[in-house]
């Protein structure tokens, strides 16, 4: 274990970075590429120092480490920082995602660099301090400050429709989030702290928890988003920036779900047992109705979208199966989907770059004159089907193994989403890359370059390593997962022996 408030450290190195961007005077070629070198530099170091979390966490106990308390509002608020297994490859993904958001912008943000780079390395420090956060109203400024810098990354610099979908993300999960804050200022009355352990052994009563989980629920559906909530995702897709949707869809989706399994499971047992049929109805319809959408779409970013809400359907399948390969099938899903379908974004985003178009009938024979672009298009293309080898398998199957053991038809109805899956996956990558090269400005698109070599090989190895060896993975979460549902289990038997007296 480090003796140093490794976590304080990697909250601060992002922020030092962006003050630092801002004593670069001038807006000439030299001021942004030291602009972007400092970016690239602080993402690397936040990324290094994950690696050293990861390296010295100690994945036998449930306990929560690296813990840092320090006092802030008053008695009742303090900066609590702590990761158990459920947050700690979370963290990991962030900081690892965050380096190649900053390549993939390097040469397509000409305008602002010093804004947009600021607004990223800021984004990165809510979002680690969300997964980091041990304090409730800690959490929920984590939580509500990200939208602020994604707000300006699809706003300022997105595509022609910008306003209005920046406007409709940041509304949709706002609200959301309201009813949050209600119930978060209620625990707060009810218990007399905010601290996050302590509100996990509370036990508030049945009926309250009721009230409690809609609460926390209303703003965690909208972040993964689950259907009906899911309509502001599209459009923040296609508008954002290649990076920005790179970064919503590897780690801001995720949040929902970790909300799930850090809130609405320790804290609100018995609403999660009694609301699993509500959770199930709709993830179930967002895992066949959206794939049926994306099938339909002529836009490969809004391909891509439709299938991440179809995707966090099985996640939410998982969560709300309430059993370990449920859980643990979720947590690696989420972990899976923030690397694929970030890496698909950014497959988008190469031939955006070259054509300006992500209209599919635009494209084919891509093959012919892009065979390194082909191949790492169809290696994120597969695992973004599940197929055995890559890291998309592994949640999918054990998310569906957990559903099978919780309700049959569950898992029957949430395993036609794999075959629609393949359907529009494969019916993309045949359109974009397979058939004759004819059209004139196709066969003038260079293969990939050095940059975005770069960019794309750790991802591929980060699929095929977590396909191949998921234990790496699994081995880190099971012990935090094993004490999450022993502790549900024993709330479910304490209320039902309350009730029998």
């Amino acid at each position: 274990m480090v003796d140093w408030p490794i976590l304080s450290v990697m909250l601060l190195v992002p922020v030092i970075g962006a003050l630092i961007m801002l004593m670069v005077r001038g807006d000439d070629d030299l001021a942004k590429r030291n602009i972007r070198y400092v970016a690239l530099w602080s993402t690397l170091v936040t990324f290094v120092l994950s690696l050293v979390l990861w390296a010295n966490f100690d994945p036998s106990t449930p306990d929560f480490q690296f813990v840092e308390k320090y006092p802030w509002l008053g008695d009742a608020i303090s900066f609590h920082l702590g990761v158990d297994g459920i947050s700690i490859l979370f963290i990991v993904l962030t900081a690892f995602l965050m380096p190649i958001c900053v390549l993939a912008s390097w040469e397509t943000i000409q305008t602002r660099v010093k804004e947009y780079m600021i607004a990223f390395l800021v984004l990165e420090t809510l979002m680690i301090g969300v997964f980091v956060a041990l304090d409730l109203f800690t959490f929920y400024i984590f939580f509500e400050g990200g939208l602020i810098p994604m707000f300006l990354i699809i706003g300022v610099w997105g595509g022609v429709r910008r306003i209005y979908a920046s406007f409709k993300f940041f509304l949709y999960t706002l609200l959301g989030s309201v009813f949050m804050l209600v119930a978060v200022l209620y625990m707060f009355f009810e218990a007399g702290t905010t601290d996050i352990p302590v509100l996990m052994a509370y036990g508030f009563a049945p009926e309250i928890q009721t009230w409690l989980w809609l609460g926390f629920f209303a703003s965690f559906a909208v972040k993964m988003p689950m259907w009906p909530v899911h309509t502001w995702l599209p459009d923040a897709h296609v508008e954002a920036p290649t990076a920005g949707s790179v970064i919503l869809a590897g780690v801001l989706l995720k949040m929902g779900g970790y909300g799930f399994l850090r809130f609405s499971l320790p804290m609100f047992p018995d609403a999660s047992h009694d609301f699993t049929w509500l959770v199930f109805a709709l993830s179930l319809v967002a895992v066949v109705y959206t794939s049926l959408v994306a099938l339909a779409q002529e836009d490969m970013k809004k391909l891509i979208a439709y299938s991440s809400v179809a995707h966090m359907g099985f996640v939410t399948i998982g969560i709300f199966a309430l059993n370990t390969q449920g859980i643990e099938g979720a947590i690696f899903q989420m972990l899976s989907h923030g690397i694929v379908s970030g890496a698909l974004f950014l497959c988008v985003g190469v031939v955006y770059d070259r054509l300006h178009t992500r209209e599919i009938g635009r494209y084919g024979g891509l093959v012919n004159n892009m065979p390194k672009y082909a191949v790492v298009f169809l290696i994120f293309s597969l695992a973004s089907v599940g197929l055995p080898g890559t890291s998309g398998f592994v949640g999918e199957f054990l998310a569906l193994v957990g559903a099978y053991k919780a309700n049959t038809w569950v898992a029957f109805i949430a395993a036609t989403g794999v075959i629609l899956g393949a359907a529009y996956m494969l019916y993309l990558y045949r359109r974009v890359v397979f058939g004759e090269l004819v059209k004139e400005d196709l066969i003038r698109l260079p293969d990939l370059n050095l940059r975005e070599v770069a960019i794309f090989v750790p991802l591929v190895i980060v699929v095929l390593w977590m396909g191949v060896y998921p234990a790496a993975f699994l081995d880190v979460i099971h012990v935090s997962v094993e004490n999450l549902l022993n502790q549900y289990g024993a709330a479910l038997a304490a209320t039902a022996e309350g009730m029998a007296r």
